[in-house]
């Protein structure tokens, strides 16, 4: 049974110096309403376990400035931190996820400064969150807005969006991972093809290609991602962590290597007491239970 309070407001707060609903558990809501000023944050799902965070600039399309990404991260340090947030989603609004990076914010900026300053480093954070992450994506990923998309676990698609990374038309490239995590993800050919000319690839197309899991109408997308982040979310959130860990160490490690690495964490769920309860229940044919513990 959830939380009485949870289930009688919607735990939202919209960080644009308007007040609502606040999130309990670990946030300081004065603290971060104050603090946030381009995400709209909420808590989804019956048990209100699904962090949702939405870019919010509208008037720049969700383009990701450096403000901005210091807040997913923040956002990001505290969902980590909270033992009833199980599952994360990454979303825009319904017409835009993110058109790219700040042009303005980079425009006038040197080689020096990038380079001393580590330009973009910060944006990893994503990539690093040890919680399950879904991008739920309507509309426009592009450069930054492509790369941040695929710094998470899963992308559920509007069948409007479009990928893309045109920063070859700016006179650079991609930098926060779009040569790299996009090769690995659909193959050197259609990567080249994508970045060198700076085309755009429908949600189909991104489908086929592997990148995109699912493809939706616009207006069922976000709930779509609610049902897989709820599957989620229902499940031991330490196993469903090493799950993700070892997934991600595959793109690492050779295949031995990789093998290896499974096996210890396969073994490691049998000093768990969900891992007990997750057979116990299906030897007894009953849901179970889990606690993570």
């Amino acid at each position: 049974m959830g939380n009485p309070f949870k289930s009688a407001f919607l735990r939202t707060f919209v960080v644009n110096n308007i007040w609502s609903p606040c999130a309990v558990s670990c946030f300081n809501h004065s603290s971060l309403s104050n603090d946030l000023k381009h995400l709209i944050v909420e808590f989804k799902g019956d048990k209100s376990n699904i962090g949702l965070i939405r870019l919010n600039r509208p008037k720049v399309l969700n383009a990701l400035c450096d403000d901005l990404m210091n807040e997913v991260n923040s956002v990001l340090d505290r969902f980590e931190k909270d033992p009833s947030v199980n599952c994360v989603i990454l979303t825009g609004s319904d017409k835009v996820f993110a058109a790219g990076a700040d042009i303005k914010e980079m425009k006038n900026l040197d080689f020096k400064q990038v380079y001393k300053g580590s330009f973009l480093s910060h944006w990893s954070r994503i990539a690093k969150f040890k919680k399950p992450i879904i991008a739920a994506v309507n509309g426009f990923a592009l450069g930054g807005g492509c790369e941040l998309a695929m710094m998470c676990d899963i992308i559920y698609a509007g069948s409007k969006a479009q990928f893309g990374q045109p920063e070859i038309i700016l006179g650079t490239i991609p930098g926060a991972g779009g040569t790299q995590r996009l090769t690995k993800t659909i193959g050197k050919y259609k990567t080249m093809e994508l970045v060198l000319s700076g085309r755009r690839m429908s949600a189909q197309d991104a489908e086929k290609a592997g990148l995109v899991c699912k493809v939706f109408p616009p207006e069922e997308l976000l709930n779509e991602a609610i049902k897989l982040a709820e599957t989620i979310a229902s499940l031991s959130p330490m196993v469903v962590q090493m799950a993700k860990e070892s997934i991600n160490a595959s793109l690492e490690l050779s295949l031995n290597e990789g093998l290896h690495f499974e096996k210890l964490l396969f073994h490691q769920t049998f000093a768990t007491e969900d891992r007990k309860e997750g057979m116990a229940a299906f030897v007894e044919k009953r849901p179970p239970k889990f606690t993570d513990q």
